[in-house]
């Protein structure tokens, strides 16, 4: 009998060590029944919460292909810990011609082995939403106290042994320097290339980008608020920025937001709605995107690709657009608009 071993840890306390004891004990239960290992599956650091997990899709895949008759896992809360996702893919693999068994729980094949299964699976269930009741309240208990339950952190601060924000010595005159630069008016484009000049990057080694940069300025860290879920605690946290700059740069955002288009503004697209697709006849309307140099790049991109609806025309630089006469056009002037350029 063809058999495939299914290993997986999820992030809660368990390391590579883990997968090397499920693999022996299953290679074990193997051998005393005389299954012959076809291959194996590992999902690393991933919950059985979920079936979004890559090597199991796969195994659940090749299952039709008729490679392998039996799956063995350590213990059945390896292949799911959630009813549903359990008989879901059990009755797929059926369907296969496939079986899922647990090398350390012994499970008969009569009607007791079927209960003592079940049992098994709720009890799983019922562990993991034990588990996440814990981890919320130890979340809401470090909320209360101030300590930093994300994962990634706001640039200017670092995380001292307590799990608290402090403020970087080293980055925070930078930060502040940029809500001052944009409270004075200048560009967002501008701020990010002085936040790369000045080597700032994020808690994960990256250089922040525009979306990143506006984030930051929305973020009620930098006044002091400290927040997680629903518990907002002001002065929880140290402030880097005064209250009167922050509101100051809110009022900038706001009053930019308003002015619709306006880095496209610097540079008109003159051919929006005169400037038909060659494939499907629709308008062409600009557009533009700015690359990980800061570079922006301008197209015109026909609207029916933009709202993906059934043409693949691709978006065409507009430094380079041209207009072809004598033979079928990916691209050609509107004749019957007046606005003639």
């Amino acid at each position: 009998m063809k058999a495939v071993l299914y290993c997986r840890y999820s992030s809660d306390n368990q390391r590579e060590e883990s997968i090397e004891g499920q693999i022996r004990e299953s290679r074990e239960y193997a051998e005393r029944k005389g299954m012959t290992i076809f291959g194996t599956y590992i999902d690393r650091a991933l919950s059985a919460k979920t079936d979004n997990r890559p090597q199991f899709q796969k195994m659940i895949k090749d299952s039709a292909k008729g490679l392998f008759d039996v799956i063995i896992v350590w213990k059945l809360d390896r292949f799911a810990r959630n009813r549903y996702d359990s008989a879901h893919y059990k009755a797929i693999l059926r369907k296969n011609g496939v079986k899922v068994v647990s090398a350390t729980e012994p499970i008969s094949e009569d009607a007791t082995g079927i209960l003592l299964e079940s049992l098994l699976e709720g009890y799983a269930e019922f562990y993991s939403a034990e588990l996440s009741e814990k981890v919320k309240r130890g979340q809401t208990e470090n909320a209360l106290k101030c300590k930093w339950n994300n994962g990634s952190f706001p640039v200017g601060y670092v995380i001292d042994e307590e799990r608290k924000l402090q403020i970087d010595p080293l980055t925070s005159p930078i930060i502040l320097e940029a809500f001052k630069k944009y409270s004075e008016g200048d560009k967002i484009v501008n701020i990010v290339k002085f936040l790369a000049d000045k080597g700032v990057r994020h808690c994960r080694g990256g250089t922040l980008r525009i979306d990143a940069v506006q984030r930051m300025f929305k973020n009620r860290v930098y006044i002091g608020e400290y927040k997680y879920s629903t518990h907002i605690i002001p002065g929880g946290v140290p402030q880097l920025v005064p209250l009167d700059l922050f509101e100051q740069v809110q009022e900038q955002m706001a009053k930019n937001k308003k002015a619709p288009a306006r880095f496209k503004a610097e540079d008109d697209y003159l051919l929006t709605t005169k400037l038909l697709c060659g494939k499907c006849g629709a308008f062409m309307v600009g557009e533009s995107g700015t690359s990980r140099t800061m570079k922006v790049h301008r197209y015109y991109k026909c609207v029916t690709a933009k709202k993906r609806k059934g043409c693949n025309k691709k978006s065409a630089q507009k430094d380079w657009i041209m207009i072809c006469k004598n033979r079928e056009p990916l691209f050609y002037y509107n004749k019957y608009n007046k606005n003639h350029i």
